[in-house]
């Protein structure tokens, strides 16, 4: 490990160099943009000053490069979600996040007259779902609801609740499925609060 943190620490040097150089900036020219010395300047490329945060900071500014650059950070993963579709009782669970816990988002495909049988069930967590297309049969405590593209829900799935499609067309909703008392979506405050 301090071998490797070694050698990102020596690589920073050159690419400071490298980064100055490109933009046709000089020693002094840098030190007045980022208020460091030019002999702190001419050892942090040298390699004769190890690079701190405070130096760094000023550096990633001046040169207008995210501070992973000046010290080599791996690439990001891919932050496309490839997530395989999951099926039940007929409706394809299209999974948006990767992220375990927290609020989880899905695309729901509801295929004509899913699922056939609806029996209300019960859960800790809170949902909030949203009609892409088609019409969605939400059947919620003593409600009996029918909810067409562009209409919005949100419940506590302590209550006993179902979601089918009555339509002879398919129907597509947004899901977002978060822990028992986390609010899925951002309230405005009371005027004068």
């Amino acid at each position: 490990m301090a071998n490797e943190e070694s050698a990102v620490l020596a690589a920073v040097g050159p690419r400071l160099r490298a980064l100055r150089r490109r933009r046709g900036t000089t020693l002094a020219q840098l030190s007045a943009e980022t208020g460091i010395s030019v002999s702190t300047l001419s050892r942090l490329e040298s390699g004769g000053r190890r690079p701190t945060l405070e130096l760094l900071l000023p550096l990633a500014r001046a040169h207008q490069v995210p501070l992973d650059d000046l010290v080599g950070a791996p690439p990001v993963d891919d932050p496309r979600v490839r997530a395989r579709p999951i099926v039940r009782h007929g409706v394809t669970y299209l999974p948006l996040t990767r992220r375990p816990g927290g609020v989880r988002a899905f695309k729901q495909v509801f295929p004509p007259h899913t699922p056939a049988e609806v029996t209300p069930q019960t859960h800790e967590g809170h949902e909030w779902l949203y009609v892409l297309s088609g019409r969605i049969r939400l059947l919620l405590g003593e409600h009996d609801l029918l909810l067409t593209e562009g209409e919005v829900a949100e419940f506590d799935t302590r209550v006993p609740h179902a979601v089918a499609n009555p339509d002879p067309r398919p129907a597509e909703v947004l899901s977002l499925f978060g822990p028992q008392g986390e609010r899925l979506h951002v309230r405005a405050r009371p005027a004068g609060g």
